[in-house]
């Protein structure tokens, strides 16, 4: 099952707020002063102080892309004095909160209001687990803006690849080892297949190092942007009159199934997710029976101060959700502060589900496209809608309910990987769990796992199901059907880091599969069939 680590209810760490310093600190530092700001309510001004915080955003691209880390900061207020604007969020407890909860929790908020020097290409300091105590101090009342960049700065945006990630540590970022998901097999579609006899190498060849970004031609490239410029329409637009929120052309409409296979361009993949969470592009009439969007971005600023009793479990998830990203690798940086608020806020959503660790990547990734707000209204969105909240309820029954349909597919259309993971003892559970938790974030490169999303958002779960059957699809006849496939080699390749060699076959091999009307029926027939089998209490034996 996932690795889901326990919430401690009580941990060693002091009562002490620390007072945070924001051109940065050491851990060995000393406190010059250690204001206690819990014993400053919200209406406890000190008269004549002022504080306030500017960020300096540059262009919103089609209005719904992160804000950057660039920040200026304009004070006048003595050290370890916080003004009620940027003290109310954080500076009175719960009744009921733990004090290592609300340390975390004010933490952030604090980080949020100062910011954190080198944000972005800096490691940063821990701070809520070790309770890093320094003078509080903001230049005398002087204004500084962060402008210039440094040559480290430099240096890190050179290596960013188009999506952000740090190519100088990518291949220092996955534990598992690199696994080529051959092509040819893809080439046919999913269908029966003989029992194989024929001895087969027990894995396929090690991957040696991260995949090169598919680049397209230049003119291919702009030929999808101009398709996608011409298929996106605005829908509403703020007070200031800024873009809010698109839609898409219902003349286009047929054309947005093909062309979201084909990959959303990276400059409207935030617009496109959005509108189709929304169910623009379904035609659903959902939006009638939950909450709107405006509403669900409401809830979020409210939920952000109020406590939470996963805020330790989160804090800890948090430096370690795909740090190969620039947005999340600085400690207590612009992402990993609205990380944890996203998990924040969405822990308390939902009473029975809570917080579990395979949340993490799915926040992040919406993180690089959307506004926190508007990540966390996506969680709720796929908790109630695309039926994660049964994959994150307490037991993973969703997470079994899918495993159940893929298992069947095994059986049918995969009998020799199905009868040589039944000889092995291979439970779909010890390999799949991430796979499904995660929505196969860090098991394929980004870019795959942007162009999985892009058709599962419109798919829906099934999606997800096709994309396990292909792994075992393309892995079938010469790895884990093979007779010479042991309990040790299936888990092993089963566990590595997918690395496609044709990523465009793979989008249309699950595009093909999804298109059989019959296989999803019977799909949806074996999930109704799980729903039996649980009331009836025989779901136990029937999983491998």
């Amino acid at each position: 099952m996932a690795d889901i680590s326990s919430l401690p209810k009580r941990s060693t760490i002091g009562k002490e707020l620390p007072s945070l310093d924001t051109c940065g600190a050491t851990a060995g530092e000393e406190a010059k002063e250690t204001p206690d700001i819990r014993l400053k309510a919200a209406s406890e001004d000190s008269p004549g102080t002022r504080t306030s915080t500017q960020l300096a955003l540059p262009a919103v691209e089609n209005g719904l892309a992160p804000p950057s880390p660039r920040v200026t900061i304009s004070t006048q207020s003595s050290p370890g004095t916080l003004s009620r604007s940027s003290s109310q969020a954080y500076s009175v407890q719960a009744p009921d909160e733990d004090d290592d909860c609300y340390h975390v929790r004010a933490t952030y908020a604090r980080l949020d209001h100062e910011g954190v020097p080198g944000d972005g290409y800096e490691e940063g300091i821990e701070r809520t687990r070790t309770r890093v105590v320094s003078s509080y101090s903001m230049n005398d009342g002087k204004e500084q803006t962060v402008s210039d960049l440094s040559e480290k700065e430099v240096q890190v945006l050179r290596s960013l690849d188009r999506y952000g990630s740090l190519e100088f540590s990518s291949a220092a970022h996955h534990d598992a080892r690199l696994a080529l998901l051959p092509a040819s097999p893809l080439r046919r579609d999913l269908s029966r297949v003989k029992l194989s006899s024929r001895s087969a190498p027990a894995s396929p060849p090690e991957v040696r190092a991260p995949p090169q970004l598919r680049k397209l031609p230049k003119d291919k490239e702009n030929e999808r942007i101009d398709k996608w410029d011409r298929m996106m329409r605005v829908s509403t637009r703020d007070n200031g009159g800024n873009i809010a929120a698109w839609t898409f052309d219902e003349r286009k409409g047929r054309k947005l199934r093909s062309r979201l296979y084909k990959g959303v361009p990276d400059r409207w993949r935030g617009a496109a997710w959005w509108s189709v969470i929304e169910g623009v592009a379904h035609g659903l009439g959902r939006l009638s029976s939950r909450p709107a969007a405006d509403h669900l971005q409401r809830r979020y600023f409210e939920l952000v101060d109020q406590p939470s009793t996963f805020d330790i479990q989160i804090d800890l998830d948090v430096p370690r959700t795909i740090t190969g990203h620039v947005l999340f690798h600085t400690r207590y940086g612009l992402g990993q502060r609205s990380l944890f608020h996203v998990l924040h806020c969405f822990s308390l959503h939902c009473s029975e589900c809570g917080y579990v660790q395979g949340m993490g990547p799915i926040a992040a990734t919406f993180l690089c496209y959307l506004q926190p707000e508007r990540a966390y209204s996506c969680m709720v969105r796929l908790h109630d809608d695309f039926h994660m909240h049964s994959v994150f309820q307490p037991g993973f029954p969703g997470l079994l309910e899918n495993l159940f349909v893929q298992e069947r597919i095994m059986e049918r259309m995969l009998p020799d990987v199905y009868s040589s993971f039944g000889k092995n003892m291979i439970s779909s559970t010890a390999y799949a769990t991430k796979w499904y938790i995660t929505l196969f974030a860090n098991v394929v490169p980004f870019q795959t796992q942007l162009r999985i999303w892009d058709a599962f958002l419109y798919e829906g779960p099934d999606l997800m199901v096709v994309m396990a059957a292909s792994i075992l699809w393309a892995l079938r006849a010469d790895y884990l059907a093979s007779p010479d496939a042991t309990f040790e080699t299936i888990l092993s390749l089963l566990s590595s880091y997918f690395v496609p060699e044709d990523e465009n076959l793979l989008m249309t091999w699950i595009r093909h599969t999804l298109d059989d009307k019959k296989l999803r029926e019977d799909m949806t027939r074996w999930r109704s069939e799980w729903t039996t089998l649980v009331e009836r209490g025989e779901s136990a034996r029937a999983l491998l």
